[in-house]
């Protein structure tokens, strides 16, 4: 919640509210990083906003995976070391950097920019399904890995997209998770997302 910040001025009271818009950040450390960017130079403050508007027009989704990149198509997708013919699906681009940190995975990812919610008015056509089938339909793939979040939705995105795919004739497996069910891919530590690639499941 933002304090009354009336008898401050509009410009920084807006300020205060985007900052207070971002996920995880409450009304008190809106306003900390309010007065922050005030403290910066010119030359600071005008850096930090090229920064996010240079992000905005720069990156955008990979044609092939989806993941977040600045190029037509991302180093992993464009590389020529890793292993195509099996594909991790992720929900968010965090999740692709979580498995990176392993170095144990060798082949290539979907991310879907989501999980199934209902309750979010979130359908299958809201996420980044039917780039996946393409990739899969291409001939080439013959595992899809589900690594979306061990918790209700999803285990049911994982379901969902099991029952597209396994008519295709392509296994699909889920990641063995010695990860606590509810908790999110981005905070396992290596040893644990390598514990969950080696003791993947099929679907």
């Amino acid at each position: 919640m933002i304090e009354d910040m009336s008898n401050f001025p509009s410009a920084l009271e807006k300020l205060v509210e985007q900052f207070a818009s971002l996920p995880g950040v409450g009304g008190k450390s809106a306003q900390r990083m309010a007065f922050y960017i005030l403290r910066l130079s010119d030359n600071e403050a005008k850096a930090f906003a090229d920064a996010i508007i240079q992000a905005k027009k720069q990156v955008h989704r990979c044609s092939v995976c989806q993941n977040l990149t600045d190029r037509a198509v991302c180093p992993i997708c464009s590389g020529s070391k890793r292993d195509v013919s099996v594909i991790c699906v992720v929900s968010d681009p965090k999740d692709v950097a979580a498995m990176e940190r392993s170095r144990e995975y060798n082949g290539h990812y979907h991310v879907l920019h989501g999980v199934i919610s209902p309750m979010n008015h979130v359908g299958p056509d809201d996420i980044a399904i039917k780039e996946l089938l393409k990739r899969v339909n291409g001939g080439e793939v013959r595992e899809v890995i589900m690594a979306t979040n061990p918790d209700t939705e999803g285990e049911a995105t994982a379901m969902y997209i099991s029952r597209l795919i396994k008519p295709l004739g392509v296994k699909v497996t889920r990641i063995a998770y010695g990860i606590p069910v509810g908790s999110n891919l981005e905070f396992a530590d290596e040893a644990t997302l390598f514990r969950a690639l080696e003791g993947r499941r099929e679907m």
